[in-house]
């Protein structure tokens, strides 16, 4: 959830981190804080609030070093406040610490710290890890150059639970050191500078090429070097790697919010993700995939494994598996997976969708199917992010960056990558029709313009939000790949608007929600499915006669039969309509979002990528 920024060259750090911090910002946070290697030792400047305060602290224009670390936090432990906030120092103010995760025994560690002599000054689980470093750094008689390293790596042994850590020490005035473990950390190669942070975007019109650190892999940065060692500090050659994002993905271009703007690069979004996978008479390609025909016959169930809007698009990619390779798909709840003891072995392939790839519970899922046997393969949009680098397999949407906390773009990537790899699997199983087959690529490639075409509905949905933007409760209801979409649907309206809003099949509504319904209440149905069309007709029908506000959006030619408003889409395959009947929803989610007056790219208590458990 929190933000890590860090600099070293020969520039004035203070500047660089706090730009850093500024462009981390949507991933959540309640206060924010920087140190830099001054020449009269460690600077520590933090507060409580926005990033922007820190311009306000007494002595920040002062600050000349050109080593720093900086951090945004999102309260776990201790209230948000200046002494909760990072950097932490040590009591020797030897060193500084930024920390993002959770140490789970730090009340073990902070009383074994005490019974030693060192004093707590925050509430928080990050302030252990400093003393510790410090304990274990005067325990060391050895003068080289490796005491800190040493030091850490011991504090790190002692660690349980998530971290990325940056460090500063006065002792070593012109080097950093780094380490990760279940949370995201990049490094940054510039000419003469490195850079260090949570997440690529903050530091991406620095630099395009990065290295990923695996878990308990240090670092130590010097302004021209950076050296790495394993946990036994063994020394190990790291591969770097180029990513071609253009700087300018992660600025609004003209857009009032991050949201609107995301919501708007959809068709690209889409057509990004496609790439080359379709080509023209040819099957399905996976360059990153090689799965045999006896492979996929031999698997007897398939698990999609993803949180919130990465599960609802894993909801839509087992309809369309199911429905073309006859492979039984069962979806779950990353945080809840693990403590079911699921049925898990050789034969079982496991589907893991992260729009981040750093979710804490999704990875930690990937980790147990790994150690029942399970083959294991991932969904992503970073590339290099720690669950495409602890799957068997990956493969990446290409959605670029999302900055917004509520994700658009990656949802409809991702859907759009779950339907291309049920056609990968289709063709090799030889389970489907090649006619069918056909049908559904063009279908595909014919998206991107369907959804420029969805967009134009815009002003329609602006002007019904005005109607509705005062609602306590809303309805959701679909039948089949639209009840999915219904999820989806709902949980944007909660996140942004903080509206209460919950999402029912259709069928079920006469079986309890419709005792909910009430004169004025806004009830939204999407219809798609050609197959379910009467059918939802009448549940649509349930509800006007109760006395409902209706929206509907569908690909079919309906009567009008009272309902409020009508916003037509683009027909599709069953399969692939929720790439299209999702677009007007995320618009209303938003437009009631900005009639409230509410912080649309950065909503109450969330977070953009959720890195702890």
């Amino acid at each position: 959830m929190c933000g890590i920024i860090g600099y070293i060259g020969a520039q004035k750090a203070t500047p660089i981190l706090i730009n850093g911090l500024l462009r981390l910002e949507y991933r959540g946070y309640d206060s924010a804080g920087i140190s830099t290697m001054e020449k009269n030792g460690l600077s520590v400047m933090k507060d409580k609030g926005r990033v922007k305060n820190l311009y306000d602290l007494d002595g920040i224009n002062d600050l000349e070093g050109t080593i720093g670390i900086a951090h945004t936090r999102w309260a776990t432990h201790g209230k948000p406040s200046k002494e909760n906030s990072h950097p932490h120092l040590d009591n020797s103010k030897t060193f500084a610490v930024v920390h993002n995760g959770i140490i789970e025994n730090y009340n073990d560690l902070r009383a074994f710290l005490i019974e030693n002599g060192y004093t707590f000054y925050s509430q928080t689980d990050t302030e252990v890890i400093p003393n510790l470093i410090h304990y274990y750094y005067s325990k060391d008689a050895e003068k080289d150059e490796f005491k800190l390293l040493r030091a850490v790596q011991k504090t790190c042994k002692d660690l349980k639970g998530s971290f990325a850590l940056q460090v500063l020490s006065k002792d070593l005035p012109d080097n950093m050191l780094v380490v990760r473990k279940d949370s995201p950390l990049v490094i940054g190669k510039g000419n003469g500078e490195n850079y260090i942070s949570s997440d690529i975007p903050a530091i991406l019109s620095f630099t395009k090429d990065f290295y990923f650190l695996n878990d308990y892999e240090f670092a130590i940065l010097s302004r021209d070097k950076i050296d790495f060692y394993d946990i036994d500090l063994n020394k190990i050659t790291k591969k770097i790697k180029s990513i071609d994002w253009n700087a300018s993905a992660a600025d609004k271009n003209g857009y009032e919010d991050y949201m609107l703007k995301e919501i708007f690069e959809q068709p690209n979004a889409i057509r990004e993700t496609i790439g080359s996978h379709l080509p023209e008479n040819e099957r399905c390609t996976f360059e990153n995939l090689n799965f045999s025909k006896a492979f996929l016959q031999s698997i007897n169930k398939i698990y999609i494994v993803a949180c919130g809007t990465a599960m609802h698009a894993g909801l839509t990619g087992k309809i369309a598996i199911e429905q073309l390779c006859n492979i039984p798909v069962s979806v779950d709840i990353a945080s809840e997976f693990r403590y079911r003891n699921p049925i898990i072995d050789k034969n079982t392939l496991c589907i893991y969708i992260s729009q981040s790839g750093e979710t804490a519970d999704t990875i930690a899922a990937l980790k147990l199917s790994k150690s029942k046997g399970a083959t294991t393969l991932a969904i992503s949009n970073v590339i290099g992010s720690s669950i495409t680098r602890e799957a068997d397999y990956c493969i990446y949407t290409h959605a670029g960056p999302e900055i917004a906390v509520a994700s658009t773009k990656a949802y409809t990537s991702q859907v759009m990558l779950l339907n291309i790899l049920a056609i990968y699997f289709a063709e090799i199983l030889e389970s489907t029709p090649y006619s069918e087959i056909v049908k559904i690529k063009n279908e595909i490639l014919s998206l991107p313009a369907k959804a420029e075409t969805t967009l134009k509905c815009c002003n329609e949905i602006k002007n019904f939000a005005k109607n509705m933007y005062q609602e306590k409760d809303v309805f959701f209801l679909g039948r089949g790949v639209d009840y999915n979409t219904s999820l989806e649907a709902s949980l944007k309206l909660k996140e942004i608007s903080y509206i209460h809003s919950e999402a029912y099949a259709a069928g079920e509504l006469k079986h309890g929600p419709i005792a909910l319904i009430e004169n004025g209440i806004t009830v939204v149905s999407i219809l798609t499915d050609e197959l379910l069309v009467e059918k939802t007709i009448s549940n649509i029908q349930e509800v006007i006669t109760r006395g409902a506000n209706t929206l509907v959006i569908t690909n079919k030619t309906l009567p009008s039969n009272n309902i409020d408003k009508i916003v037509p889409i683009p027909d599709t395959h069953t399969s692939l309509s929720s790439i299209l009947s999702i677009i007007p929803l995320q618009l209303l989610a938003y437009y009631i979002s900005k009639e409230k007056g509410l912080d649309v790219d950065k909503p109450r208590n969330l977070a953009k990528s959720v890195t702890v458990e």
